[in-house]
Parts: structure tokens; sequence; C-alpha cells
């Protein structure tokens, strides 16, 4: 995937964020799915839905890490039992790793500790997290 597309992918789940269309874990999702040809419908959507602002509003893993979790999983993730696990394992702990790096944590309440909740700041912050994650998957694909 060229340089040019993942950035564009990259600033269409930062427009689905920031439009208030998508949360997080929603945003990132929709544009792998979608750039995959939509392995699953749109509306597979909500198997996101409960991650922003770590998992449910408990602070916990950031929601933009487990959208690209899934997003990967689109791909990569086992489509019966007992079939071999390792790739997909081993492009998360990649992507976990790449993520944490980048920010410091995986978990939500740190990213957004010196923003007050729903302000600019902290929307422009996870705009942009959601932003870099979907670019992260997208260059494990």
């Amino acid at each position: 995937m060229n340089d040019k597309l993942i950035q564009e992918l990259k600033q269409k789940a930062e427009e689905l964020y920031r439009s208030g269309d998508y949360l997080c874990s929603e945003a990132v999702f929709t544009v792998v799915n979608e750039y995959l040809g939509q392995p699953l419908p749109p509306e597979a959507v909500r198997i996101t839905s409960g991650f922003p602002v770590g998992i449910g509003h408990a602070g916990c893993t950031c929601g933009a890490l487990n959208g690209a979790v899934i997003a990967l999983g689109l791909k990569y993730g086992r489509t019966g039992p007992r079939q071999n696990n390792e790739k997909i394992i081993a492009l998360c702990k990649e992507l976990h790793d790449e993520f944490k790096k980048e920010f410091g944590s995986t978990c939500c309440r740190v990213l957004i500790r010196d923003f007050e909740f729903g302000s600019p700041d902290h929307l422009e912050h996870c705009i942009r997290v959601t932003g870099e994650a979907t670019k992260m998957v997208l260059n494990k694909l």
C-alpha cells in the first residue's frame, strides 16, 4: 500500500471521528473494513461500539487500538477452530508495541489524563490517536 493512500485513509478515519459520525474504534474499523472491500457489512461496526473511552468509559485499553486489533482480525484472523493463529498474534503484538512506543501507553485514561474530557483539545488528541492507529494497522495489511 502506498503512502498517499495510507494518508488518505488515515484522514478519513480522523474525519469520521471529527464529524461525530463515529468514535475511535468505530472509525478505525470502518475505514479498514471499507479498504478490504467490506468483508463484513457496514452495520458490523456495532461490534466496535463498546470500545471507546477505554472500553465503555472504563479508561482501559484505548478504543482506537482495540478497533485496530479488530481490523487486523478482518484480514488475518482465524475463520475456524484449530487454525494457525501465529500471524495474527504476532501482528497484534507489533501493533500494541508500536502504539505504546508512539503514545507512551495503551491505556485511555493515561492517554487523555492531561485533557478536560470533552474539551476541544481532548477531541483533537483522540482524533489524532484514531488517525495514527488507522495508519499503523494499514501498514500491517
